[in-house]
């Protein structure tokens, strides 16, 4: 895919992808786990809007969402 990329467009390879859209990208290759987070990208928004004090909410997916191969979107 980068070559193909690189033959069209004018680019430089900088590696892995450690952020994308202020969403923090961290790879576990043993385990074969990928996570992302967005807690710098929260930080800058909170202290952009004076919110840093504001009281905090834990919130999470629910423990029974599994995201799979097979429940990704595939098309021929």
């Amino acid at each position: 895919m980068k070559e193909a990329l690189h033959r069209l467009f004018e680019m430089k390879d900088l590696g892995l992808a450690k952020q994308i859209l202020g969403t923090e990208i961290v790879r576990g290759r043993k385990s074969k786990r990928l996570w992302l987070s967005q807690e710098k990208y929260i930080e800058y928004v909170l202290d952009r809007f004076a919110m840093k004090g504001a009281k905090s909410v834990s919130l999470s997916l629910s423990g029974h969402l599994k995201l799979t191969k097979r429940s990704c979107p595939s098309t021929s």
